[in-house]
């Protein structure tokens, strides 16, 4: 086979795989797709060593390889991630549910939401956005605990601060998301 008639199919193939491994990723595929992985391989090694005249079909060949090598590594990455027990493929669907249950379980209380009430929401969704940015488990995060959390260290910070007018935000400290209290201004 030519490079002209190669080209097209390593084109396609590529597409192809990259379709199947984000499929893997969330949950779709149940195993890696590793023979395709070899066919594409063996494409790109096919043309590898060889000069290419034809300044299409060259510069098509080196974006492919380009683009196939920088999947590689993405693919890469995020299987060490699974393989460390970091990377989440339900993610989504976990936080659907998570959602689906918070939203059933103001049913016992049919109050309107004060005003402390909308800023713990706010503090726990902030503190959930940054623990899952920094690839960290929410699982057995709640709201309930973020509140214990704030009226355990609530004494102390009002001690030290001198006044009990506070207000809270979450920053990331090396890593790991914190929640700093300051006073209101």
């Amino acid at each position: 086979m030519a490079i002209s008639e190669d080209l097209p199919q390593l084109e396609r193939k590529l597409g192809e795989l990259i379709t199947r491994y984000e499929q893997y990723f969330i949950g779709l595929e149940k195993r890696e797709p590793v023979q395709m992985l070899v066919e594409v391989e063996k494409l790109v090694r096919r043309y590898a060593g060889t000069p290419i005249n034809n300044t299409m079909y060259k510069y098509k060949y080196n974006m492919l390889v380009a683009r196939f090598n920088t999947y590689r590594e993405h693919w890469n990455r995020i299987l060490r991630l699974i393989e460390e027990g970091r990377y989440s493929r339900d993610r989504f669907i976990r936080d659907l549910h998570q959602r689906q249950q918070a939203g059933a379980s103001p049913s016992r209380e049919v109050v309107a939401p004060q005003p402390q009430d909308k800023e713990l929401d706010r503090i726990y969704q902030e503190y959930r956005e940054a623990r899952l940015s920094c690839n960290l488990p929410v699982d057995s995060l709640s709201r309930d605990l973020v509140a214990a959390t704030i009226k355990k260290s609530k004494p102390s910070l009002v001690a030290r601060l001198g006044t009990e007018d506070l207000t809270y935000r979450v920053v990331v400290e090396n890593g790991k998301p914190k929640i700093k209290a300051s006073q209101r201004k």
